[in-house]
């Protein structure tokens, strides 16, 4: 247990810096004049290299032990920090794609680690598992809302390489504390994965991980570039602001996320299996559906976005949590990163998809747009988890 604390905090830590990084990047690149189809492609391989990450660190930390990923992301994000405190003339497109490449494989590390720690330390006894998945789940999304808070502040009060170089300083400690205090054990499989055993071959893995492909492609197809780009360039919204409003969407996501046990055990208590996951995917559905007409018949922009955010993140946070606890659920307990790692291949790849067409959609179409586009995306996970059976067991 006090393993899975270190682990976790680490993890936390990592979370905040990749929260005010990406927070960081949108805003710092909007003023200085970028499209939002190039600070999209500023996220490509970050996305990118998240999709390689999660496949081979599954096989890797099944190999080599949790440990030693989280301390290899943590250094890898370092890194990646770095590589932004170079002479601002040198902040082209390709140098921080190159960057954001470094952080990407960093987060999926770090998140491996810590989603794969849950399994082994916790097991599936009482129901235990469920409620501890979605409080480190929403522990680390409220908390990532608070780096796009703190992104946006930071970028205001000391520029963008001030910014970069606190957060640097705060994961070298963070680091320093991991190298000497987690047990390099956790995690190695009784047996030597095959480079083969890299796909999944189980049917409601593979089922899962396509219905979260496309649930974080929903999100992230009007979230990631197009919204916050909407309200400075739109709606004049000043940075501190528009990080406050998605860090306070995000914290409330999280919150949400961790109360999602309480939220779908209010009429059966039980935990949660395929059924869930496609009910309230159905119901995810109708909140973008809404905003975007909304939006077409010309109801106030600020108020529209204000509402559909709140709906949005109490729908989306519930169906992130069922998905979580499912793919911990589903995976084998020897070779746990396998399984979570090839399925969080998936939740990248919906990232990846989500973020290129939000600047893409955004910037040909409009906000509206990328909100039907969010419907149909949506629509496509819920169809997915009908199919998903109706246990969690094994």
């Amino acid at each position: 247990m006090r393993q899975y604390a270190l682990i976790t905090a680490s993890y936390w830590a990592f979370t905040l810096t990749d929260g005010a990084l990406r927070m960081l990047v949108v805003l710092h690149f909007h003023q200085l004049g970028y499209s939002p189809l190039d600070i999209a492609l500023l996220f490509l391989f970050y996305e990118l290299f998240g999709v390689v990450t999660n496949l081979l660190g599954g096989w890797l930390a099944a190999r080599i032990g949790l440990t030693a990923t989280l301390i290899g992301g943590l250094l890898l994000q370092i890194g990646a920090l770095g590589m932004l405190l170079v002479d601002p003339a040198m902040l082209t497109i390709a140098w921080v794609m190159a960057a954001q490449a470094l952080s990407g494989i960093a987060k999926d590390l770090n998140k491996l680690s810590a989603k794969s720690g849950v399994k082994l330390v916790v097991g599936e006894q009482d129901g235990r598992l469920y409620r501890w998945v979605a409080a480190l789940t929403g522990s680390k999304n409220a908390l990532k809302g608070a780096g796009f808070f703190l992104g946006g502040a930071m970028l205001g009060a000391f520029g963008f390489q001030g910014a970069v170089l606190a957060m640097a300083a705060m994961l070298a400690v963070v680091t320093l504390v991991a190298v000497f205090a987690l047990d390099r054990h956790l995690g190695k499989t009784t047996f030597k994965p095959k480079f083969t055993d890299l796909l999944s071959k189980s049917r409601r893995i593979n089922l899962l991980s396509g219905a979260r492909l496309f649930l974080f492609g929903s999100r992230d197809v009007w979230f990631v570039v197009a919204l916050p780009v909407y309200l400075q360039h739109e709606l004049g919204w000043s940075n501190v602001a528009v990080g406050t409003l998605l860090a306070a969407w995000i914290i409330g996501y999280g919150f949400i996320q961790a109360l999602a046990p309480r939220i779908t055990r209010m009429r059966n208590n039980t935990d949660p299996h395929g059924g869930t996951a496609a009910g309230w995917g159905w119901a995810l559905v109708v909140v973008p559906a809404a905003m975007a007409g909304a939006l077409v018949a010309g109801a106030p922009a600020a108020a529209v976005l204000i509402v559909g955010l709140i709906t949005y993140a109490a729908a989306f946070a519930v169906n992130s949590a069922v998905h979580s606890y499912l793919i911990v659920a589903f995976a084998e307990r020897d070779g746990v990163t396998l399984d979570v790692g090839f399925y969080y291949m998936s939740n990248a790849a919906g990232r990846l998809l989500g973020t290129v067409a939000s600047g893409w959609v955004y910037q040909s179409f409009g906000l509206e747009a990328c909100l039907v586009a969010a419907t149909v995306f949506t629509a496509a996970s819920a169809l997915i988890a009908t199919a998903l059976p109706r246990a969690a067991g094994p």
